[in-house]
């Protein structure tokens, strides 16, 4: 079968239906750019919940042990897989700190020796409420550890909106691609619906169905190149021109895995299966319904 054929035809889609394309190449781009948006702006709020979540520090209060005893807990509490770091705070330290954080009230206590000797625990950012709470069942039975003080609410408060968050992306993204893929599938009907006495035609002189198809496949897949360049190139020219010149406070947000093509390159690539699943849709469908008779 001829390339130069199956590109006419597939190009000629266009002319024939110039209006239905033309809403399909633009919701393919409004779905596509919103989709970008989505994946960028959820990859950030992404990295500011864990960035919180390593903010909540796990507070484990010594007894009065011997040194060695200590390094002993020091030693136990690095060995959790989930642990990044288990910093020692000393009775001396946390007696500065205290003068520190409190000003002239904490000066006028002559005597802070009531203050423990403490470790401040730092998690992985896949640890979750449940991992460290587990964790923190284990530290309470050590001997010399007095008190485990963690915030479990407001972790569990955090994970709880991150989750929501992803539902709620993915399925807002989910509807807009669908739409997309409907409006190239409907394009690509009331083409086949135009051709439909061709389509006859080559059926009588015995044409298959996937010779058929394949002009159809392309103008999908045209819709979907042209849609790609269309709403990567908006997504450009947002980001790095009118946001930072209009809203600079949202013109740092970074690119997922901090690098443009991850982004750009999986929206292209979206674009590109949705026409052609799209016009696959259409054609499986349509196709094989146009009677000969």
């Amino acid at each position: 079968m001829s390339i130069a054929y199956v590109f006419k035809e597939g190009v000629s889609g266009f002319r024939r239906t110039k209006l239905a394309s033309f809403t399909s190449v633009t919701a393919l781009v409004i779905a596509v750019l919103l989709v970008g948006l989505l994946a960028r702006v959820g990859y950030n709020a992404y990295q500011v919940v864990n960035a919180l979540k390593q903010s909540i520090e796990v507070e484990v209060f010594l007894l009065d042990v011997s040194q060695e005893r200590t390094n002993r807990i020091a030693s136990d509490l690095r060995g959790y897989p989930l642990v990044t770091d288990a910093e020692y705070v000393s009775k001396e330290e946390a007696e500065r700190i205290f003068r520190e954080q409190f000003g002239t009230e904490g000066e006028s206590l002559a005597d802070l020796n009531f203050l423990p000797a403490s470790f401040r625990l730092h998690f992985e950012p896949e640890a979750t409420a449940t991992d460290i709470r587990a964790i923190i069942t284990e530290i309470e039975q050590f001997q010399g550890v007095d008190e485990v003080v963690f915030n479990q609410q407001l972790l569990e408060t955090l994970e709880e909106r991150l989750e929501l968050l992803v539902l709620a992306g993915a399925g807002i993204g989910l509807l807009i691609l669908f739409t997309a893929v409907v409006l190239v599938f409907n394009t690509i009907r009331l083409t086949i619906y135009a051709k439909r006495n061709i389509i006859r035609t080559m059926k009588l002189v015995g044409a298959t169905n996937s010779f058929i198809r394949r002009p159809f496949l392309l103008e999908g897949f045209l819709q979907g190149i042209l849609a790609a360049v269309i709403a990567t190139a908006l997504h450009w020219l947002l980001f790095e021109v009118v946001i930072p010149v209009y809203l600079p406070q949202f013109g740092v947000l970074a690119w997922p895995f901090e690098r443009w093509y991850y982004l750009i390159g999986a929206m292209a690539l979206l674009s590109l299966v949705m026409g052609l699943w799209g016009s696959r849709w259409a054609t499986r469908k349509f196709i094989s319904q146009t009677s000969i008779s």
